[in-house]
Parts: structure tokens; sequence; C-alpha cells
């Protein structure tokens, strides 16, 4: 609730919330919200323009744009979600698991994470892609097999600071058996660390499936995807730029909506930096010589 009015006095953070919130709710809703088929094609309407029945025209077999764009917000944003939401549970078990007990149950697991996290990322991406075969399903299973490591080894870093604190050796000394403590008193305070990296992840994440996608790698026609959208529509994108436009500001958009909710999440669970925000903000106003000063330096 307190971080909920913390992102509801943030404009920017709030109006990312909103935007995202709206953008999965119509994703869900695909099939009531999309004003038509998104996968029927009209060769008659190729590369028609922009018309009341079709707001965003056709692409070049006539299917509506719109539709396709909403339809596409179920594999790139939704599923995305999904996958994300699974790497997040499985790094934060075995990351509580490893910064808790620590010992060699830590040494196991973070050298496990070592072997992960050695492999660049896409360089594995694509070799899991290229063993499985093509298709968002793989894709995200390949997102699965290998970020889950890095959300392991931050949560760690993160239970770490919070297991040595003297209220969790006092409820040690109390009797509360390690179960009780890590939910009551290690889980909730790591929980906003865990929400900042997951939500900075999970724009990275959607830009990935899109620029697979576009590479023919990802979701298989006739199924709507952002980025598949981007390369059906690079033959035609001097002639008909507003084919590419519509999926390309799609992603931007849910790509900066995320970026900004991050960091006003960031801000709001962490009160050094909001209190260092409303600190400067306060020094600016006070002092508004030594700020028009320190532009005419610049």
């Amino acid at each position: 609730m307190k971080l909920f009015k913390q992102l509801m006095a943030d404009r920017i953070g709030f109006t990312s919330l909103s935007f995202i919130t709206v953008v999965l709710a119509v994703g869900a809703c695909a099939p009531w919200a999309a004003p038509h088929d998104p996968n029927e094609v009209e060769l008659k309407l190729k590369f028609a323009g922009a018309s009341w029945t079709y707001w965003l025209g056709n692409d070049h077999l006539g299917r509506c744009v719109l539709s396709r764009l909403i339809y596409g917000i179920r594999p790139s944003v939704l599923w995305v979600l999904g996958a994300l939401l699974v790497c997040v549970f499985l790094g934060a078990v075995l990351g509580f698991i490893a910064g808790y007990f620590r010992g060699k149950i830590d040494s196991a697991i973070m050298r496990i994470c070592d072997v992960m996290l050695s492999f660049p990322g896409y360089v594995m991406t694509l070799a899991i892609v290229g063993v499985l075969g093509t298709g968002l399903d793989n894709i995200l299973i390949a997102f699965i097999a290998m970020k889950w490591a890095w959300f392991a080894r931050v949560i760690r870093a993160a239970v770490l600071q919070y297991s040595d604190a003297d209220y969790v050796r006092f409820a040690k000394t109390l009797g509360a058996g390690h179960l009780r403590v890590m939910a009551k008193h290690v889980v909730p305070v790591s929980l906003p660390e865990i929400a900042v990296i997951a939500s900075s992840a999970f724009g990275s994440m959607m830009l990935q499936v899109s620029g697979l996608s576009f590479l023919g790698l990802g979701i298989q026609a006739p199924y709507a995807e952002w980025g598949m959208m981007l390369n059906e529509a690079r033959s035609v994108m001097f002639v008909k730029p507003e084919l590419m436009m519509a999926p390309g500001l799609a992603i931007m958009l849910i790509v900066a909506a995320v970026n900004f909710l991050t960091d006003s999440l960031q801000t709001a669970l962490d009160p050094k930096l909001l209190t260092a925000g409303r600190g400067a903000r306060s020094r600016r106003g006070s002092l508004p010589g030594l700020k028009l000063q320190g532009r005419e330096t610049a």
C-alpha cells in the first residue's frame, strides 16, 4: 500500500504503470479488443491505407494491422512476462537457499551459476534455439534456462545482507524455524530488490524476443508478433513506412514504460534515493542562482 502511494505521487512511475497495465489488459482481452481477425487475408486490401474500418491500414496480405498489433501483445509482452516470472521464481528459491544457509549448499549453487553465466547469453540462446528449433516457445525455454542463474546470484547477494541482521538473529535465538525466519523476516525485505531487478530484466527480454522474431527465429506465420511484423514490413519500409512504425512504436513505448517504472520502483523502494531526490529539489528551489550558474558553466 505504501509503495502504491509512492508510485501515485510519482507521475512518471504511475503513468508507466498505468500504460503497462492497459497494454496487458488489452493483450489478455485480444479476441474482444481486436476489431478484425488478425489472420484474415483480404488481397483486395493489400497495402490499403488507414480508414474508419482499418484504423492502421492493411499489410501485404490485406490483414488488419491494428488487430495484429493487439494480438502481438500476447507473445511480445504476456508470454515474456510469464517466462520472467518462472525465471524469478527459480532464481529466488535457489538464491534464498544459497544466501540463507550458505556453506556447501551456497558453494554448489553458486558454482552452477558460474557455469551458466560463463556463456554469453545471446550465443547460448541461439544455440538452444538451434537445437530445439525455431519458435517462441523455444526462445522462452532458452530464457528460462539461461537467466535463472543471474536472478539467483543477484537475489543471493540481497539475502546475504539481511540474513545477518540483528532481528534475524534474535528470531533464531527465540527458536524460530528456518522457514518462519525466511518467510517473516528475510523475504519481505528482499522483495523490493527482486521487483527492481525483475522489472529491469523485463524490458531486455522483450527486446530480445522481438529481435529474434525479426530474424525469423521466433513465432512463425501466420501468428502475429511485433518483431515479425517489423520483418514483414521491411521490404516496403520506404514506400509504406507506417507498417514498420506501428510495431516499432509499440516496442519502443512498452520498453520505455518498463524502464521508467524500474527507475520509479528503485526510488520508491530505496529511502535514500527518495530523500536525496527531495533534497536536491529543495536545494534547487532555494538556490536558483547556483542552478543558473551551473548551467552557464556547463
